[in-house]
């Protein structure tokens, strides 16, 4: 009895572990089943994710390139389109669309205008180097700065190189430039025209030209000439001067400086006139026509710019300027920049009751510059946009007149 007992605890026991391991084993299907489930769903909704975020993408794509479709500029060489015959803007009001500044009373600052001590020098300076002359007067001594006229032959152990004579032509040579190998120059200063000097110097080890770097050389130098400037005196304003009303060294001083107070005069006049007038609205058809002009003028410098390796209109540009949609938002911004430049001018023109000749100024070109010239204006920018140049400087000359 006690044995039955026994052998049924067993069989109980092996059923009951029977059943818990058949229990584990659906409780772990169930657990797989559950999960392929969740897997299968977590796939689906990422690539559910990924289409919608491809289908974003390519209609970002498709509405950047929408939006530039509608915003690309066509470009035009016609200056003269959206301009009346006699050179004004179609459709412009002044009064409308600018808030003008007080041209009439304008201060004008005498310290922004002036001529500063510094341009007039270098000014007289430039105008008596141009007058330099080449001097063989055997008592002048080379000096560090001088333009002195040379013949060399160079040889490295007696024996000449490529490149190192000048063939008895004559070279022009300023004294401290670099333009020689180091120390050539500065073994000149002292001597004097007409002199034959060995001058002892050695090539750097980088040389471009393998054959002589690294080694030392003589070169017999012979002095043919020293550049000498003349000094700014009565004499050589008579001789060399050609402006009316001038014909004294003190004169010419008077005329230069003269010539930089009406430069910058009018350089502050007509910076003060853009900056101090609003735009209250541009006349959008002549907005459009000016950026159409100032693209093509960028296509066209492109073409220049081309063999330096730039290809697109926005090379040209700042360096932000690295697309199509950025360049075509500045496009936009130098454009107004323009407009409203010779929207100032004709209200000024037309305000200050200034009147244009426009057959008087093409009977003076042609006088000038000749027909070909003036057909060929005509032809390239039209006579509207010839006027409207008119309109600006007789503005300008109003304000100077005005104001110096």
């Amino acid at each position: 009895m006690a044995k039955d007992k026994q052998d049924n605890k067993k069989t109980n026991t092996s059923e009951t572990a029977d059943i818990s391991k058949s229990k584990a084993k659906r409780q772990e299907r169930k657990k797989e089943v559950a999960k392929e489930r969740r897997n299968k769903r977590t796939a689906k909704i990422i690539s559910i994710a990924v289409v919608v975020a491809l289908v974003a993408v390519i209609a970002l794509a498709a509405g950047k390139d929408l939006y530039l479709a509608a915003l690309r500029t066509s470009s035009s060489a016609d200056l003269s389109a959206g301009l009346t015959e006699d050179g004004k803007i179609k459709g412009f009001d002044a009064k409308k669309s600018l808030t003008l500044v007080d041209y009439a009373n304008i201060s004008v600052p005498a310290d922004e205008v002036a001529a500063t001590d510094e341009e007039v020098e270098e000014e007289i300076q430039s105008t008596l180097e141009s007058y330099k002359e080449a001097n063989t007067d055997p008592s002048l001594e080379i000096k560090d700065g001088d333009e002195v006229n040379i013949d060399y032959v160079g040889t490295i152990d007696g024996v000449e190189f490529e490149g190192g004579n000048s063939n008895g032509e004559g070279y022009d040579l300023v004294i401290g430039s670099g333009s020689f190998i180091d120390d050539f120059e500065q073994q000149l200063i002292g001597h004097k025209p007409g002199e034959n000097v060995t001058v002892q110097v050695t090539f750097p080890e980088d040389y471009d030209d393998e054959e002589v770097a690294g080694k030392d050389a003589d070169f017999a130098v012979t002095i043919n000439s020293i550049g000498v400037t003349p000094e700014l005196t009565d004499d050589f304003v008579a001789e060399n001067i050609t402006e009316e009303g001038v014909s004294t060294a003190e004169e010419y001083r008077a005329f230069v400086e003269n010539k930089f107070y009406e430069q910058h005069l009018e350089e502050y006049l007509t910076n003060y006139i853009v900056e101090n007038t609003t735009v209250k609205s541009y006349p959008s058809s002549y907005l459009k026509q000016v950026r159409a002009t100032t693209k093509y003028n960028d296509e066209s410098m492109l073409q220049y710019f081309s063999s330096y390796g730039m290809t697109n209109v926005w090379d040209l540009r700042d360096d932000d300027i690295d697309d199509e949609l950025s360049y075509e938002k500045e496009l936009r911004t130098r454009a107004e920049e323009t407009a409203k430049n010779l929207m100032v001018y004709q209200a000024i023109f037309e305000d200050a009751g200034l009147t244009l000749d426009l057959d008087a100024v093409l009977a003076e070109m042609t006088e000038e510059n000749g027909e070909d010239y003036v057909a060929n204006m005509k032809e390239n920018y039209g006579e509207a946009y010839i006027a409207q140049n008119e309109i600006r400087e007789a503005v300008t000359d109003y304000l100077m007149e005005r104001y110096k």
